[in-house]
């Protein structure tokens, strides 16, 4: 299976734009672990410009990624046994060591927490329970590779069936049906069916988001293994992204009339239902096209961007929180403030990613693969190199 260049700029742009999405988090007046001294009501205009689509542009380019990986693999059980070890060992070091800054630093701002960040992490992260209605231990951000280990484990399940349904898959998405029945799908599921709320991400009790991100997760496969999937997103991407600047003028629009989702009407509250679930899709589909036609190339950057992206994903949260919580007390002008902590946020991934890559024991902790050991030399070679021959 060859290698999709422009999917992964879009895996690549869909992660760099969390990172700035959760920075605004700070400035929103939207429930944050941390947030900057005076929230303004106006960022949430920019904000739901990503807010619909992002999380389920991340789990389709996983679900395509993993088609590539399942090509690559000598057998399913290879494959699931390289999915286990890359998104469980991140999970397990993550909540234990990297998320565990985010949870102190909400207890100390918003319940008062007296404890250093060495008694909370040794005496009360671990208890097991909640404390101030925090529970604790947790994944915070890192609900993601929970989900997307459970969605993996579901298509091996899937995969050991033998259930051959790409032919069925080219024949639903292969023309116009590429934008229309996902859509259809979110507007049954998301809107006529059940009034998406916010979203619990504690796995067992999330189910109307698993009936958005584990078809987006499957979709993505079946992308992978579609030609004709991909022509028909790359003839219709300018239609769709009309369609997602549509749906995201009403969003925009409700919001701006009406701060902080306080809808006056159920039509109202319907109108902007529709609109988001249209900008959604709309949105993914335009931008799948965008990365066929315009970007499935190569650069010199796209392999060690490609590999960064997990270490990134993994510590750019915790930078975040901890970059906040030292702002704080400075009283910057919130353009400043939002300046220091993009920066400092993204130079914090950067540190990470390239030490991290350079230590054997932490590469599989931050989601890389092991360093493959060098072949040992022969004796001719190890003489020629130390010019004895």
């Amino acid at each position: 299976m060859e290698r999709h260049y422009g999917m992964d700029w879009l895996r690549i742009g869909a992660f760099a734009i969390l990172i700035f999405y959760h920075v605004g988090m700070v400035f929103v007046p939207w429930g944050y672990h941390v947030k900057t001294a005076a929230p303004a009501d106006w960022v949430a205009i920019p904000m739901l410009l990503p807010n619909a689509w992002r999380l389920m542009l991340l789990f389709l380019v996983s679900g395509f990624a993993s088609r590539m990986l399942l090509a690559r693999s000598p057998g399913i059980g290879r494959f699931l046994a390289n999915r286990n070890a890359r998104l469980l060992l991140p999970l397990a070091f993550g909540m234990a060591v990297v998320v565990p800054p985010q949870s102190w630093v909400e207890l100390v701002g918003k319940h008062g927490y007296a404890q250093d960040y060495l008694w909370f992490w040794a005496r009360d992260y671990f208890r097991f329970g909640r404390l101030d209605g925090i529970l604790l231990p947790t994944w915070n951000h890192l609900w993601f590779v929970a989900y997307l280990w459970v969605y993996t484990l579901a298509l091996g399940a899937l995969l050991i069936l033998k259930l051959d349904l790409q032919k069925g898959f080219d024949r639903l998405f292969g023309g116009a049906g590429a934008l229309w029945i996902p859509l259809a799908w979110l507007l049954v599921f998301q809107v006529l069916l059940f009034h998406r709320g916010e979203e619990t991400h504690d796995l067992i009790g999330d189910g109307i988001a698993h009936l958005a991100y584990f078809p987006a997760f499957l979709f993505g496969f079946g992308l992978a293994g579609s030609r004709m999937t991909m022509a028909a997103f790359a003839r219709i991407w300018l239609p769709c992204a009309i369609l997602a600047l549509a749906g995201y003028a009403v969003v925009a629009g409700v919001e701006a009339a009406y701060p902080g989702f306080a809808m006056p009407s159920r039509p109202i509250a319907e109108l902007f239902r529709v609109a988001r679930e249209v900008q959604t899709w709309a949105s993914i589909a335009a931008l799948i096209g965008l990365a066929e036609r315009f970007l499935n190339h190569d650069h010199k950057w796209r392999a060690t961007l490609t590999e960064a992206v997990f270490p990134f994903y993994i510590i750019h949260q915790t930078a975040i929180v901890l970059g906040e919580y030292w702002l704080l007390p400075l009283r910057l002008h919130p353009a400043a403030e939002f300046a220091i902590l993009v920066a400092g946020t993204w130079s914090a991934c950067w540190a990470f990613y390239l030490a991290g890559r350079e230590i054997g024991w932490l590469r599989p902790l931050i989601g890389l693969r092991p360093r493959l050991a060098k072949p040992a030399r022969s004796a001719r070679e190890a003489a020629s190199a130390s010019g004895v021959a």
